[in-house]
């Protein structure tokens, strides 16, 4: 069944160590690489450190947007690892050790599971369980929340497995990028053109990014995301534009959105 509203989708990673520059993130370009080929994007992504006061008070609201979260971090056993507590707490739930969970930890590790590694089958009161395929210790999911961990190569998979289970439905034909590089172009003299733009092409995402070389050689890159034979439409309407102002410009190759 199609839904009437596409929702927002948004990435939360959760981690002092991400924070702290100990590790690089690698889930925002996992997620993109997932979600593209779908003709879906991302509409934010945040970084939060371990501190559970600000985990309840971010997820609160997260809670509350109705947005589609990818939440990656912290779903661990030990005691810097937050974020399940902070997920209860926010949605006023009690932690319930999920019965699922616990069978997957208890095949995995046997008796070795006890007593540590079966906390991280506590999960909040009506949770579901989203399954690990890396090392049989699953996240969860509620309210369009999916909690998973902190390794990549564990969440890019559960990731995937969330989007074929329960967003199937929202994938399309992939969007893509047209743009040309504008050669000492200055963005204040296209505002004008730019807001005229967006009226005519809504169905469009607009962008210009401004560059400054070394040698001072100052570019803007101008372009449209979209679907292919709208943004195609709309940048004819760019080139129309720049060849009446006489602008130089040099090419910029096609890309998936």
């Amino acid at each position: 069944m199609k839904r009437s509203v596409r929702p927002h989708f948004g990435l939360l990673v959760i981690g002092d160590e991400i924070l702290s520059s100990k590790r690089q993130d690698r889930h925002l370009s996992n997620l993109n690489a997932l979600l593209k080929p779908r003709g879906l994007s991302l509409s934010w992504f945040k970084v939060l450190g371990d501190d559970a006061s600000l985990l309840v008070d971010h997820l609160k609201q997260s809670f509350a947007s109705g947005h589609v979260v990818f939440c990656c971090g912290g779903i661990g056993a030990t005691p810097d690892d937050r974020t399940r507590q902070s997920a209860a707490q926010a949605l006023g739930l009690p932690l319930i050790r999920h019965p699922e969970a616990l069978a997957e930890i208890e095949a995995k590790f046997g008796d070795q599971a006890y007593p540590n590694r079966v906390r991280m089958a506590d999960f909040p009161e009506g949770a579901a369980m989203i399954p690990n395929f890396f090392n049989r210790v699953a996240g969860f999911s509620i309210q369009q929340h999916y909690f998973m961990p902190g390794f990549p190569q564990m969440t890019q998979p559960m990731m995937e497995w969330v989007l074929n289970t329960y967003y199937a439905d929202l994938s399309q034909a992939p969007r893509i990028e047209l743009a040309v590089k504008l050669v000492e172009g200055m963005e204040a003299d296209w505002i004008d053109f730019m807001e005229s733009f967006e009226q005519r092409f809504p169905q469009l995402r607009l962008f210009s990014l401004p560059h400054i070389a070394e040698n001072g050689a100052r570019y803007i890159e101008l372009g449209v995301e979209g679907e292919p034979d709208i943004a195609q439409a709309g940048m004819d309407v760019i080139m129309q534009e720049i060849q009446a102002r006489n602008q130089a410009w040099l090419p910029l190759e096609k890309t998936q959105a």
